[in-house]
Parts: C-alpha cells; structure tokens; sequence
C-alpha cells in the first residue's frame, strides 16, 4: 500500500512537470545583447522578415490654411481728428495710389493746428526783420553786438517752430506753401492698392477714437498661413515652396514660397504658423479664406520600413535587425513622417539591413 502511495505521487510530480513545460516552451536564448531563436522555437515561424531597400520617394504633407493680406501691403484708414464728411472720393473696389484722395473733413481741431501754423509764420517773419534791423544796426556801429545776438537766437527760435509746424501739416497732406486757411482736410490713402471696406457717408460725423471706416489692400500677393505640427517643422524647414488648393476651384492649385516660418509654438495645438507667399494676379484668393495647403519635397532616396516593425520604449523607436539566421538585436532608431502602412527611418538603419516586420512584439520579453 506505501509502495502504490510512492507510485500515485510520483505520476502526478510526472504529469505537472510535462505540463509546466507545455505551458513554457524554451521560446528563445540570450546571449549578451543577441536574442536567438532556434528554428524548432514556437515563436520562429511568427517571425517575418525583411531586407531593407532604400527608394525614391517624394514626401508629402497636407494642412489648412487662411488667406491674408500682407501688413505691407494693407492699411486700415482712420482720421487724426474729430470731424464732419464734407465729400466722399472712394468707392468699394477702387484702385488707389499713395496719396489718393479717399473722403474730406471738416473739422475744428484741423483748424487750429491751421491756426499754428500761421502764428509760427507770423513769428518768423517778425524775428527775421528784427534780425535784419539789427544786423544793419550793428554794421553801422549802433546797435551792440548783445542786441545782434538775442535778435539771432529768437531768429532760430521761431525758424525751429515754423519748421515744426510745417511738418505738422505736411503728415496730414497739406502743403505749408500753398494752402489756404480754413480749408477741409482730406484723408488720402497711404500705399497703392484696393479699397476693399468702405464705410464712409457723406455727412457723418467721424471720431478720432472711431474703428477705422475704410481699408485697402494690395492683393495682387497675399499670404497663406497654415499650421504644421511641431513634430513635422524638420521637414517644413528643407522645402521652399508649397501648392495651395481652393475649394472654389478645385482644378487650379496654386505654387507659393515659404516666406516665414514662426519661432513659437502655439501650445495649445503644438503647432506652428507657416506664412506662404503667393502670387494672386487673378484675385482668386481672398482674405479671409479657407484653403488647403500641400507640402511637397523633392524625391529623395528613403528608408520605408512597415509601420508595426517599430515599437516603443518610453519615448524612444527601436526595431529588431536580424544580424545572422535566428539571431536578432535591438536597434534603436530615429523615425520620420508616416506613408500609408510605412514609416520612413531617418537614422539608425542602413540599406540592406534585415529586420523582423512581423512578430517582433514576440521578442519584447527578451529584455
């Protein structure tokens, strides 16, 4: 009876043992930083592999984009005084010139730097006699040469004020020499372009604090701003130029240079604005507009690598290279932009290097 017992105990150590080892089949061996994986492995029929063949491939990126007036080439017009529209020159989709007339005012404050000017006038024209008197005083031995002097520095006192006050009139368009006192002021436009707001009414009455009630634009150019994600700036930073599509007109796509790329991130969307100058001779692109912007790279020679050959560890892309037959290494590399079902590996692979393309999570254990 002891002896069966004996028996019975050791068929049951038997059977858990075949058991452990069904449930723990030897998968793979380490040796040093190399996992090997013999052909009779449960995982070797899971692991495929691939050589690695560098291709031609021209890179691409898509994003949205806005259409805006260049700063240069955009002004927003507001009076420098209070004052009452008296005439209206522009109308909506005018064509202007620097200088062109755009609406006259007649305002009080206008007035008086009139008024200024004048008083400055009148100033320098009394110390220039003054300065004359004494000059011929003091050549004829009558006046002292204190006199000539004090008459001298009013002189370049009151040329400084007229010269001021000439200024004065001159930012607002008026010519010190011609102009006749009490007359309207005229808002002129500052840069050649288009009016493209107009609101301005005969009669109204127009604050100095008033939101601007006229704007142009010079919108033969314009520019594009769209938003690239941080991760992708390396590739924004090798192009130079980018196709900008309209929804509008779907058949046309329009070629812009990169102009500026912005040095702060946003950190709301991580992303970055990427100004794109274009040229906009047919007026289809309109301020204010939704656009699609398309990156576009030359073709370049790329290492494309499956996507799920790549895995992670912390922040960080390795893959499995197969440095002989079964034998495998973890090889940590730098990857770029997604194509399709691949990823494109920057740095850490060599062509003609094999990798395992499937299964590889089978050999994460190993580590």
């Amino acid at each position: 009876m002891k002896n069966l017992s004996i028996l019975i105990l050791l068929l049951a150590l038997v059977s858990c043992s075949s058991k452990k080892e069904e449930q723990q089949p030897n998968t793979y061996t380490l040796r040093g930083d190399t996992i090997v994986v013999d052909d009779n492995s449960i995982i070797a029929p899971k692991l495929k592999t691939a050589t690695i063949k560098s291709t031609l491939h021209q890179l691409e990126m898509f994003s949205t984009g806005t259409v805006r007036a260049i700063p240069n080439y955009y002004a927003e017009i507001a009076p420098p005084f209070s004052g009452r529209v008296t005439k209206v020159h522009l109308k909506l989709g005018m064509k202007t010139q620097p200088g062109t007339p755009l609406f006259e005012m007649a305002s009080s404050d206008f007035t008086e730097v009139q008024k200024s000017f004048l008083q400055a006038k009148s100033e320098l024209k009394s110390a220039k006699t003054n300065l004359e008197r004494q000059q011929d005083l003091h050549e004829h031995g009558v006046a002292a040469l204190r006199d000539l002097e004090d008459a001298q520095t009013q002189f370049d006192i009151h040329q400084q004020e007229y010269d001021n006050a000439a200024a004065n009139l001159r930012i607002y368009g008026v010519n010190p020499d011609n102009f006749k006192f009490g007359q309207n002021l005229v808002v002129s436009s500052p840069i050649a372009g288009e009016v493209i707001v107009n609101d301005v009414v005969l009669g109204q009455y127009i604050t100095d604090n008033d939101e601007p009630h006229v704007k142009i634009a010079q919108l033969n150019e314009v520019w594009v701003v769209g938003e690239v994600k941080e991760k992708d700036l390396g590739f924004i930073t090798q192009l130079d130029e980018a196709r900008v599509s309209l929804s509008a007109y779907p058949e046309k796509e329009i070629t812009g240079k990169i102009y500026h790329i912005d040095e702060v991130v946003d950190e709301n969307t991580r992303s970055v604005k990427v100004m794109i100058e274009c040229d906009n001779k047919d007026n289809l692109l309109k301020p204010g507009m939704y656009v699609s912007v398309r990156f576009i790279d030359i073709s370049r020679e790329t290492l494309l690598v499956p996507a799920k050959s790549v895995l992670q560890y912390n922040d960080r892309s390795f893959v499995y290279v197969e440095v002989s037959k079964g034998n495998y290494l973890q090889r940590f590399v730098e990857t770029g932009v997604s194509v399709d079902n691949d990823i494109i590996v920057t740095r850490g692979l060599e062509e003609n290097e094999t990798i395992v393309t499937e299964g590889a999570f089978y050999l994460l254990d190993a580590k």
